[in-house]
C-alpha cells in the first residue's frame, strides 16, 4: 500500500479539468431532497468535519463545541448505561434528536435547506463526490458509480446534467477535501499515543491530539 506521503503527493497533483471532467460524465444537481443530511433508517447522519471547521461554524454561530460536533461513533462501545465509551478518530457533526444534521432544516413545504450552507465542512460542499486514493473517505458507504479517480454515492441527484463551471468548481473542491483529509489522517497518525481512557470515558484523536467530546485536550 502507499504511503499517506504518497497519496498527499498524489492528491496535490490532480488535476482539477481530468475531476470535472469525470464529474461531468457522472453528472448531477442537488434536487434539496435532504438524504444526505438526514438519518437513514435507524443510523444518525455522519458527516466527517475537520477540527478547524469546527471553530469556523463555532464563529458563525456562536455555538459551544458539543452543539457543532460529536465523536464519530465508529470506534466506540455502548456502555451499560446507554452512554459510549473509548478512543475514536474522527469528528462528525452535531445531529439532532432524530438523528438528523443539526444544522438541517426543511421549509413548510418541505425543501430541505442547510442554516449554515456558506460556511458548511467540505464533505457537504463535496457530496456526492469522493476521490478514490487511499486515506481518503468514502461518505454514505461504497460508491455506486465512478469515473477515473472520481467516486459517485447514492444520491438522486446523480446523472443530471451539470454544467462546465459546476464541475470545475464542484473538481476544486472535491481536491481541496482530497488534501486536506490526507493532511488530516498524518497528522492523527503523528500525533497518536494510546490515551487508555477510564471507563465511560470518550476520546478523540486528530491532527492536533487527543480531546475530550468537548474539544478541550485530554490529559493522560
Amino acid at each position: 500500500m502507499d504511503s499517506l506521503e504518497s497519496e498527499l503527493d498524489r492528491a496535490r497533483d490532480l488535476s482539477v479539468a481530468d475531476l470535472a471532467d469525470a464529474i461531468a460524465e457522472i453528472g448531477f444537481e442537488c434536487t434539496r431532497c435532504g438524504a444526505c443530511c438526514t438519518a437513514e433508517d435507524d443510523d444518525p447522519h455522519t458527516a466527517t468535519v475537520f477540527p478547524d471547521e469546527v471553530r469556523e461554524l463555532q464563529a458563525a454561530t456562536d455555538y459551544d463545541f458539543r452543539d457543532v460536533a460529536r465523536p464519530m461513533p465508529y470506534g466506540l462501545t455502548e456502555t451499560d448505561d446507554g452512554g459510549v465509551e473509548g478512543e475514536t478518530f474522527e469528528w462528525a457533526l452535531q445531529t439532532d434528536s432524530c438523528g438528523d444534521c443539526s444544522f438541517y432544516a426543511e421549509d413548510d413545504d418541505g425543501v430541505g435547506a442547510c442554516t449554515v450552507h456558506e460556511d458548511r465542512p467540505l464533505v457537504c460542499q463535496t457530496y456526492p463526490f469522493s476521490v478514490a486514493l487511499a486515506g481518503t473517505s468514502q461518505p454514505m458507504g461504497e460508491a455506486v458509480d465512478e469515473a477515473g479517480l472520481v467516486r459517485a454515492h447514492e444520491c438522486e441527484g446523480l446523472g443530471r446534467d451539470i454544467s462546465r463551471d459546476d464541475a470545475e468548481a464542484m473538481a476544486a473542491t472535491l481536491k481541496e477535501r482530497a488534501i486536506r483529509e490526507l493532511e488530516e489522517a498524518i497528522g492523527v497518525r503523528d500525533e497518536y499515543e494510546p490515551a487508555n481512557p477510564r471507563s465511560g470515558a470518550v476520546v478523540v484523536h486528530d491532527s492536533e491530539g487527543a480531546k475530550r467530546p468537548d474539544g478541550s485536550a485530554y490529559e493522560r
